[in-house]
């Protein structure tokens, strides 16, 4: 590699990993502010909060890693036109073509980065946090230890809790059971504790009183105790067998699905292995984004007002083919052999690149500079 390649490639990753950082920072806290309301509001830990933000990262920064490679390259482009680098460069004879050598290395690198997070990161995050979520929405201990509410975890059942003590012991605990239509109970214990049992969660309360009262005969009976168990199990929904999506799916399945697997997913043959391809296909959209925004601003010439026009047509032809990727996206997943279609948008865009660098090697292409006055 030249000196060259070397300091344009290095210039290019340094402001890459600065983009991708502010990206992935900006987006992460507006996908955290949701997930933290979520999570803490049902009695999380911040513990579990930052661990659902850590399996959630991956596909944010598989998100961003396009977007940062193209606005690195538009960037560059627009710095070194206007400090005059590429125009020495092209002046001691470097084409279009030599000068985009080190933008494509680039590309490939950030396409590589992909390829691994969208191949092994993504699905095994996806995986993990799917998994968690299942856990967390058994919990009991987060769903019923919330002192000083009062709570109803299902339909009939009411539990206040004054205070839980550093030892996890509730004090003051109330639970109001309305479940049946004859009979009306209410229990009352100083102090109560969570017991998991194989046969679900139970309940264990001391120095308590029960009262029951019957609706028909109005009678009201008073019972009190030293310790007295109630059964949970009624109130937790036994765990329902977790069914993958396709985005949890290992690449090798997903090119050669079972039926189970259609089964499971509930998802074509077609769609799996669009779903496949596309974990291909995507991180050439890095390379074509790169080369796309590179290329355009080439196009141009040194002015006074600089590049914006330049940079305005390589984000247009970004969003081009961004949107044959959504269109070829809707169709490629309802034909047989509509995997191919997952190539499309980031073959475009290379053509598109390379057309722009084939424009700029044509001098009555190419704005001619501003002549100062």
């Amino acid at each position: 590699m030249s000196r060259f390649d070397k300091y344009l490639l290095s210039q290019l990753l340094a402001l890459f990993g600065f983009f991708s950082l502010v990206l992935v920072a900006v987006y992460w806290v507006n996908r955290a502010v949701g997930l933290f309301d979520q999570l803490i509001g049902d009695g999380q830990s911040a513990l579990v909060f930052l661990q659902f933000s850590i399996l959630t990262l991956p596909n944010v920064i598989r998100l961003v890693l396009p977007i940062s490679a193209f606005v690195a390259a538009v960037y560059i482009a627009n710095r070194l036109m206007s400090e005059s680098e590429l125009v020495v460069m092209q002046a001691t004879g470097f084409s279009s073509f030599r000068l985009a050598r080190p933008v494509v290395t680039f590309g490939l690198i950030v396409a590589l980065m992909m390829l691994v997070l969208m191949n092994w990161l993504v699905p095994a995050s996806r995986t993990t946090l799917a998994e968690r979520s299942a856990e967390i929405s058994q919990d009991v201990t987060a769903q019923f230890l919330k002192d000083g509410t009062f709570i109803h975890p299902v339909a009939g059942i009411t539990i206040y809790i004054r205070e839980i003590n550093a030892r996890g012991e509730l004090l003051d605990l109330f639970l109001a059971d309305d479940r049946s239509h004859d009979t009306r109970a209410s229990y009352s214990a100083r102090r109560a504790l969570f017991l998991k049992a194989d046969d679900g969660p139970k309940l264990l309360m001391f120095d308590g009183m029960m009262q029951s009262i019957d609706t028909k005969s109005a009678r009201l009976s008073v019972t009190r105790f030293s310790d007295f168990t109630y059964n949970l199990a009624g109130m937790i929904a036994p765990p329902a067998a977790r069914n993958r999506n396709r985005a949890e799916l290992s690449t090798r399945e997903l090119l050669h699905p079972t039926q189970a697997l259609m089964t499971e997913t509930g998802d074509t043959s077609a769609t799996l292995r669009f779903e496949a391809h596309s974990r291909f296909a995507q991180p050439l959209l890095a390379v074509a984004g790169a080369l796309v925004g590179f290329a355009s601003l080439l196009l141009g010439a040194f002015s006074r007002f600089g590049l914006w026009r330049q940079v305005l047509i390589a984000t247009l032809l970004l969003l081009v083919i961004q949107s044959i990727s959504t269109v070829t996206t809707s169709w490629g997943v309802s034909y047989d052999r509509g995997w191919i279609l997952a190539y499309v948008a980031p073959v475009v865009g290379l053509a598109i690149g390379a057309f722009e660098l084939w424009l700029t090697q044509r001098p009555r292409w190419v704005a001619k500079p501003e002549v100062a006055r």
